[in-house]
């Protein structure tokens, strides 16, 4: 989309009624499917110039890195078209045809550690940086009181702006849910949630931050409740947890359109008027996801995910052979650009 944006082919806001945007490889798109810089341009104009900035020099590169996958990305156009009962063939054609070409694009992940996928290389265990510091001690401790699959983990990332209404509709959501929660929140609403929280008892626990790859890990969890930011969807999928999108902005609509429709591993919770997804709303996407007439089908497809983030990674995998063959380039010399 930014590199069409770049190429004058789309242009700002994008504007649309009811008709859904089409691009070559991807489903239709809604005005509430598109990443936010695209929908609504002129509230996030800075980060739009750092994007464009880069998108802009893409050709110029030898390599572009995509922490994605091949087997990750024809997973999902398998089921999207088994779902409608479509012809498979025709859109990984469209896909190739949208993704090559344009620049030199190379799929290389998914960049978990491998300790959460492969097991390949021994001590791989965090990314090696947080903009936070993790504690995981008081978050383990808990979960292990837990029966399998009976605990929802509530996060939505580092840099998501949750108002306290929206914080107060998503506690009480969950203590109607009548399941085990983990919720992480920052210092600034930590406080209001831990008054909501009280009133449950030992059903929730509310930490400021967490390992998260520990505890989408742990065998403890049912779902995932997050704001599809492209990591947090990625460690989802890695590791076969089923979500409840709550997408706030940037990439996070569009990434939440994948885990509703195309891989079809989770809901996505729909908003009011207001712009705040509703405790009701809320309490029935936990439901469907957990334990609702779709949850094996969700379940089923997000193990399915997880076989396909490990294939990519593993000896012989597509993004395998990728860094192979690039590190095979470097050591030939054959590139001039990084």
């Amino acid at each position: 989309m930014y590199w069409r944006i770049d190429h004058g082919q789309l242009t700002l806001p994008v504007k649309q009624d009811t008709e859904p945007v089409f691009f070559p490889g991807l489903p239709s798109l809604g005005l509430s499917d598109l990443p936010s810089f695209l929908a609504q341009p002129s509230s996030d104009s800075a980060y739009l110039a750092v994007i464009m900035e880069n998108f802009g020099c893409l050709d110029k590169n030898d390599w572009v890195f995509c922490n994605s996958s091949e087997e990750l990305e024809s997973e999902a156009i398998f089921l999207y078209f088994i779902h409608r009962a479509l012809c498979l063939t025709r859109l990984l054609t469209m896909l190739v045809k949208a993704m090559s070409g344009l620049w030199p694009l190379v799929m290389v992940g998914p960049m978990v550690p491998s300790a959460y996928l492969d097991q390949q290389i021994n001590g791989d265990i965090a990314y090696g940086a947080s903009l936070w510091e993790l504690s995981s001690d008081q978050c383990l401790s808990w979960l292990e009181t837990k029966p399998p699959k009976s605990v929802i983990y509530v996060s939505f990332g580092s840099m998501a702006d949750i108002t306290a209404k929206q914080a107060e509709e998503i506690a009480c959501g969950l203590i109607a849910s009548n399941i085990y929660f983990l919720l992480v929140a920052k210092d600034s609403i930590n406080k209001l949630l831990i008054e909501f929280i009280n009133s449950a008892e030992e059903r929730g626990l509310v930490v400021p931050w967490c390992n998260q790859l520990e505890v989408l890990a742990h065998q403890v969890v049912a779902c995932f409740v997050t704001h599809c930011g492209w990591n947090s969807t990625l460690e989802a999928l890695s590791l076969g947890v089923p979500m409840v999108a709550m997408p706030q902005w940037s990439d996070q609509p569009t990434n939440a359109k994948f885990v509703e429709e195309l891989w079809q591993v989770g809901v996505k919770a729909k908003k009011n008027k207001e712009g705040l997804v509703t405790r009701d709303e809320l309490e029935m996407c936990i439901k469907e996801v957990t334990v609702g007439e779709r949850s094996e089908e969700i379940v089923k497809n997000a193990t399915l995910m997880e076989k396909a983030c490990n294939r990519a990674v593993s000896i012989g995998g597509s993004s395998d052979k990728n860094i192979n063959e690039f590190v095979g380039k470097l050591m030939r010399g054959d590139g001039k650009k990084a």
